[in-house]
């Protein structure tokens, strides 16, 4: 019933996050060449068969390191997520169920958290534990807490009080039981579109992160590193920039597509 309910917005986006799913797959195991391996006399070669998306100003073939950034991007993004959406799922959990004295402090400060954008946060994060894609994980994941808690909090105070867990009280459940067992499963309609949009806030934050140069950097392949290295050769190599812009639009529109559809379906 739910599959039936996506829209065409949904099923668009979810095209396009699978090819770049595909991508970051394929680029995990192989890549058409090596996308650390500087080429000398290759150095900003235009687009055609035999590099799809040029070569950069080290002779690296782009599309290459495009697979592999796109591998990178999804990495940060799940893990990100993952990180949030548990951690955060859990503290909402506890304290809309719950509620009391523990759920006035918890909310204050996720209040307080929530008042500065996530990517600032992260910022900090960065800033104390230093560079480095696993830094950058845990930076986001922890910045992305509060959103998820706070969704998650709401759903379950609005659940608490329905006659199907006055029900389950009734007959015996534990409190894990009902929070984990009822009531977390009926709150998918919110949740899912949640971790989507949790997602896609991910990969833009690391794409912005690594684009200032505080992000994922080389060795790693990174591709809003790869933007801010090609906004220099705009001019002499325009490929660079246009076919690096053009996948992270894509992903981003994608998973941005596939959340609003999910909105849209369960409203």
């Amino acid at each position: 019933m739910l599959l039936q309910k996506k829209s065409v917005s949904f099923r668009i986006g979810l095209t396009i996050a699978a090819i770049m799913a595909v991508l970051a797959l394929v680029g995990y195991v192989w890549t058409p060449y090596d996308p650390s391996a500087i080429v000398g006399s290759e150095k900003f070669l235009a687009p055609s068969l035999r590099h799809l998306f040029g070569t950069d100003n080290f002779g690296r073939d782009i599309f290459s390191r495009v697979m592999v950034g796109v591998g990178t991007t999804f990495f940060i993004s799940l893990c990100t997520v993952c990180i949030g959406g548990i951690v955060g799922t859990l503290i909402g959990a506890f304290t809309g169920y719950f509620g009391g004295v523990v759920d006035e402090v918890l909310m204050r400060i996720n209040d307080a958290l929530t008042a500065f954008p996530s990517i600032l946060l992260a910022l900090v994060f960065i800033a104390m534990l230093g560079f480095g894609k696993y830094n950058v994980i845990l930076a986001l994941g922890v910045a992305f807490i509060p959103s998820f808690a706070r969704v998650v909090r709401a759903e379950f105070a609005r659940h608490r009080s329905m006659s199907y867990v006055k029900s389950a009280r009734l007959m015996g459940a534990s409190h894990l039981r009902i929070m984990f067992r009822h009531i977390l499963p009926n709150t998918r309609g919110v949740l899912l579109p949640a971790l989507i949009i949790g997602f896609n806030n991910a990969v833009l934050a690391e794409a912005s992160m690594s684009y200032l140069g505080i992000g994922v950097a080389p060795p790693d392949v990174s591709l809003g590193y790869m933007l801010s290295e090609s906004q220099s050769y705009m001019i002499k190599a325009p490929w660079y920039v246009l076919c690096t812009g053009l996948v992270i639009v894509l992903l981003i529109l994608g998973v941005s597509m596939m959340g609003e559809g999910l909105r849209k379906g369960g409203s």
